[in-house]
């Protein structure tokens, strides 16, 4: 067994009437996503990254929207029993990486609430998982405020005999 890496992306629209969920972190005045679950981008992008890492197919293959059952799901329990799927194949998150492209709201003053959240759902400790956020400066859809995107990286790492 070897190292194994995989890339995660996912974008939503803007829409009013839900709250904007992040990493587990609900942020005050800010439109929510659209999105059959709790449309929490930031855990979608990861569990991507996470399950193309051991070539399992993405998200929406596991929780399909087509299913009822997923109707407004919390996004970092999908992001858990992603986690388990890996450890059941013999490999822990060794760490996430993740990028917030977004031109509101600002996302600093949670961050390190969404990376202690993700890590929980993880099974990992928050220093082997970053969140940045950086701004389109005003260029296409996301830059006119009308979604926001995130694109992620997961290192897996064979489970090692007390693990």
């Amino acid at each position: 067994m070897i190292p194994r890496v995989g890339i995660g992306y996912d974008v939503h629209p803007f829409v009013d009437g839900r709250p904007l969920v992040l990493g587990g972190e609900t942020l005050p005045g800010a439109r929510g996503l659209l999105g059959h679950s709790d449309a929490d981008a930031l855990s979608h992008a990861l569990a991507d990254a996470v399950l193309g890492a051991l070539a399992l197919g993405d998200l929406g293959a596991h929780f399909p929207d087509s299913d009822p059952r997923w109707k407004g799901a919390n996004s970092l329990a999908l992001l858990a029993q992603v986690a388990a799927m890996v450890h059941a194949r013999g490999y822990v998150v060794g760490n996430v990486d993740a990028t917030v492209l977004t031109e509101a709201p600002k996302l600093a003053p949670h961050v390190d609430a969404m990376r202690a959240n993700l890590a929980r759902a993880l099974g990992v400790e928050p220093a082997q998982v970053s969140v940045k956020a950086t701004r389109p400066e005003g260029l296409g859809s996301l830059g006119k405020g009308e979604g926001l995107a995130v694109w992620a990286v997961a290192l897996l790492v064979p489970r090692g005999p007390a693990a």
